[in-house]
């Protein structure tokens, strides 16, 4: 086991502004740290309401309002239509995949059904019963 100890890492100095603010660095500043001040806005001038807005930089300059169109009718009409179509098309697709569904399970009953009546049914006149052993004993009690 080695008893060595391990390299320390190396802890920041702390320095503070000039109003008490820490901050950390890793290594020695050049330079004294100044805080970020952002810049002060650009006089306008009251003179005219316009005037005032052609030398500002484009970051000041306030957004175009937004102009207003018409409303996109036809095109509305259009998507309602095709998403009604798409819609039909899916329901006929699930009516039809229904349809086939049914007619191939009545299909399958209904030769099960003559299957059954070919076994047990009454096909062919003999009563299902099979062979049959009749004894008819007639007696003339006229004579």
């Amino acid at each position: 086991m080695d008893h060595t100890t391990a390299p320390q890492p190396f802890a920041a100095p702390v320095l503070y502004t000039p109003d008490g603010t820490p901050y950390y660095a890793t290594a020695p500043a050049a330079a004294p740290l100044a805080l970020y001040q952002p810049p002060a806005p650009l006089p306008v001038p009251a003179q005219h309401p316009g005037a005032a807005l052609s030398y500002l930089p484009a970051q000041y300059a306030p957004a175009p309002a937004p102009v207003p169109v018409r409303d996109p009718w036809p095109a509305r009409l259009l998507a309602g239509g095709i998403g009604i179509g798409g819609a039909g098309l899916g329901v006929g697709f699930l009516l039809q995949t229904l349809a086939a569904a049914t007619t191939g399970l009545g299909l399958l009953v209904a030769a099960l059904g003559v299957l059954y009546l070919l076994k047990n049914g009454s096909g062919g006149g003999r009563g299902g019963q099979g062979a049959v052993n009749v004894s008819v004993n007639v007696t003339n009690r006229n004579r």
